[in-house]
């Protein structure tokens, strides 16, 4: 086997096959190629069985793209040998060792559904409402627990984190684990905890498997978990041939359960390990690897190396700061099509951020300028499943005839209105020639009416309260109040907000984020028009979405920084890196083992750029429908100035009315690295505008007496009962009330 296209870091991890090693695998330092020729060179010099090697990874992509690379250069026949992902690997041992935790072969794998179904029913049967605890974290919860390497009945283990067995939710999760049994199911964490407990329980097995694999080795080891951490171990404690690749300064996925301690603590728990580092890296200019070096070097979690690379010195990383993000988005958008104008292909250049909320400007910039792009494992802005259901909304809002939009968030979010009953709806629309909001409105004003549809007492009342809903909205609208005014009623009264912050995943939050970006974005078509509408609003950013076919070509990429990580790009953009966005504020408050987390990942985004890196912060962001100025990230404080140019970019004129942002300081004010903008204004203390006991009047329902009002401000909610019976709840900014003397 010819080693000569290595250099001398990645020959050694190569030919270094006895006891454990670890490989520190720096960004760019050819990480694939090195072990792609660990696994030629057991075969081809070592002589090993392709049977005795186990080869693990995380996603089925890089599992099948390294069985090629070993398979294309390999003279044997490689049907036994096992280059696979961690899931994958437990599914197929269970599969064979089954019967000895009481399943059988042909066992089920179920999904996030179908494990969030039987959350559910375990919380019915005890009488508790998605309103008490949302499914969403009993399923976190379990998940956690199987992250952990627990199992009910597994021994303590020193190296494994406890779990409060006195926690009610472990006792959610002790009954969701009797369901799986009973269905001859697992879930996805309960393949590899299934595999702990077959190897705990059963050591004749687990010899047999410590006997077969004399060689483990492990990909992208900086994101196991500590299931997956004791499932290696557990294997490789006879022969102790482990080595693990991977990179602690690109350990970003905690929040999945990824632990950094696997590789912190590799050298204590394997004694006698071998340590490797590959700092040479192949892909970035020298302005970019030392600039990220010297940001990731302020970390304190790390076991230490230094990238280097023999590339040329290349262009300074560009620091751009805008007024603000407009004209971020913006600056963007107009450098990628002059790179284009260039000659650069469109697949050269990514665009990241930290939040997928982040993508909506910088899409419409890219849409407006007619420059193709794609989102990386992820989806467009104005085609995510939140804004499309609230945008639905607002479309019957302005357009009760528009049924499609009307059977999307009829039931959006759960109502009770199931399929059968909105079919019965539809089609009593068709007899009668009415659209669907037409017969929905008669139902509601004359139920007898409708009688042979044979209508719930649930599902009667659940219509009379989207219908008050959308004609309370129609109300406001036919006032011309702001669409935002609209927005922000539809949101928070349709309980469609609610039932996100119930749920209290990392899904949700997203969820919410992107929606608090939309009214941003409802919040600027108000600054730039003189006679803003919801009408206008709906019709900017219809038009114009699609990229016409002549003109898709090589596209632009966007991503989440998470999601960039393994991608390389000859031109990168890293939007947003300011304070409270990145480092995140979740970040800020959860300690520095999280800010450290935070700077990782800008390390990676840092590090995926090859040749030219522009990272751009604003003095002030429309964040959550309203003015954030946060100032620029730490982060940027932590490059040495050798390696960057700082440029500054004022507000876009090019709107049609003044912006509503005047107050920006418009001076390149951010060369002492601790100064921050600051917002110092104090919050005015508020009185109830509607007390208890007080008379109003609605502008739909008429009378009616306040029987209790909770907070003020702008969260105050009222509970009416009004002189026909009805008692209804609101708040007060979105309720067209006033008070009765």
């Amino acid at each position: 086997m010819n080693l000569e296209n290595l250099n001398p870091s990645q020959k050694e991890a190569v030919v270094q096959t006895d006891g454990p090693v670890m490989v520190l695998a720096g960004a760019g330092s050819g990480k694939t190629r090195t072990l792609v020729s660990r696994i030629q060179y057991l075969l081809d010099e070592k002589r090993v069985s392709p049977y005795q090697i186990l080869a693990v990874t995380f996603s089925n992509k890089a599992a099948r793209e390294m069985r090629e690379r070993v398979a294309a250069s390999s003279k044997y026949d490689l049907g036994a040998l096992q280059i696979t992902t961690f899931h994958a690997f437990c599914a197929k041992l269970l599969r064979i060792e089954a019967q000895y935790i009481g399943l059988s072969r042909n066992f089920t794998i179920y999904d996030s559904s179908e494990q969030k179904t039987i959350i559910k029913n375990i919380l019915g049967k005890r009488g508790i409402s998605q309103r008490e605890i949302h499914p969403s974290e009993v399923q976190y919860f379990i998940e956690d627990v199987k992250n952990s390497g627990h199992y009910v009945g597994c021994p303590d283990d020193p190296l494994l984190d406890e779990v409060d067995t006195e926690d009610l939710f472990y006792d959610f999760y002790k009954e969701y684990e009797t369901e799986l049994h009973k269905s001859n199911a697992v879930d996805f964490g309960g393949l590899i905890t299934g595999v702990l407990n077959l190897f705990d329980n059963f050591p004749e097995v687990l010899d047999r498997y410590q006997k077969r694999f004399k060689y483990i080795l492990v990909d992208e080891y900086q994101d196991t978990n500590r299931s997956q951490f004791k499932l290696i171990k557990l294997l490789s404690e006879q022969t102790k041939n482990i080595c693990v690749v991977g990179d602690e300064d690109q350990s970003i996925y905690s929040w999945r359960g990824a632990d950094i301690r696997n590789i912190l603590d590799f050298e204590e728990i394997f004694s006698d390990s071998k340590l490797i580092k590959l700092e040479q890296n192949y892909r970035s200019s020298k302005n970019i690897i030392e600039a990220a070096s010297h940001v990731i070097s302020q970390n304190t979690q790390r076991k230490g190396k230094s990238l280097w690379t023999d590339n040329d010195q290349g262009d300074s990383i560009e620091i751009i700061e805008c007024s603000d993000d407009k004209v971020e988005a913006k600056f963007i958008a107009d450098t990628v099509q002059g790179l284009l104008e260039d000659g650069v292909s469109g697949d050269d250049i990514a665009v990241f951020y930290r939040t997928n909320a982040q993508s909506r400007q910088i899409e419409d910039n890219l849409r407006t300028l007619r420059i193709p792009y794609r989102v990386v494992a992820g989806i467009k802005f104005y085609e995510r499943k939140e804004i499309k259901d609230m945008l639905s909304y607002l479309r019957v809002v302005v357009n009760d005839k528009d049924s499609l939009a009307l059977s999307r968030v009829i039931n959006t979010p759960t109502r009770g209105l199931g399929v059968k009953t909105l079919r019965k709806i539809e089609d009593e629309a068709v007899k009668l020639n009415y659209s669907l909001w037409e017969v929905i409105e008669k139902i509601t004003d004359n139920p007898d009416d409708f009688s042979h549809l044979k209508l719930s007492a649930k599902v009667k009342s659940s219509l009379r309260e989207f219908v008050h809903l959308i004609q309370e909205a129609k109300v406001f609208e036919a006032e011309r109040k702001d669409p935002s005014h609209i927005y922000e009623y539809v949101l928070h009264n349709s309980g469609y907000y609610d039932s996100l912050v119930s749920e209290k995943t990392y899904e949700s939050q997203a969820r919410i984020e992107n929606l608090e970006e939309l009214l941003s974005a409802i919040k600027q078509f108000e600054n730039d028009y003189e006679d803003p509408s919801m009408v206008g609003f709906l019709e900017t950013i219809t038009l114009d979405t699609e990229v016409s076919e002549e003109e898709l070509g090589k596209e632009v990429s966007m991503m989440t920084i998470h999601g960039s990580k393994g991608l390389e790009y000859p031109y990168v953009f890293v939007a947003g890196v300011e304070e409270s966005l990145f480092p995140s504020f979740q970040s800020l408050e959860a300690g520095e083992d999280a800010i450290e987390e935070e700077r990782r990942l800008f390390y990676v985004a840092m590090t995926r750029a090859m040749k030219k890196l522009f990272i751009l912060f604003a003095q002030g962001r429309m964040l959550w429908g309203s003015v954030k100025f946060n100032g620029p990230s730490r982060f940027i404080s932590e490059i040495p100035e050798d390696y960057y140019e700082w440029k500054f970019y004022g507000k876009n004129t090019n709107s049609n009315k003044n912006q509503s942002f005047d107050e920006f300081n418009q001076s390149s004010s951010f060369s002492d690295d601790k100064t921050y903008y600051v917002d110092s204004s104090k919050p005015v203390k508020k009185k109830s505008k509607f007390a208890e006991g007080s008379k109003i009047k609605h502008k739909l329902y008429g009378e009616g007496k306040v029987l209790s009002s909770d907070g003020i401000g702008a969260d105050e909610k009222v509970t009416i009962l009004f002189k026909n019976g009805a008692k209804k709840k609101f708040m007060v900014k979105f309720a067209p009330l006033e008070r009765v003397n």
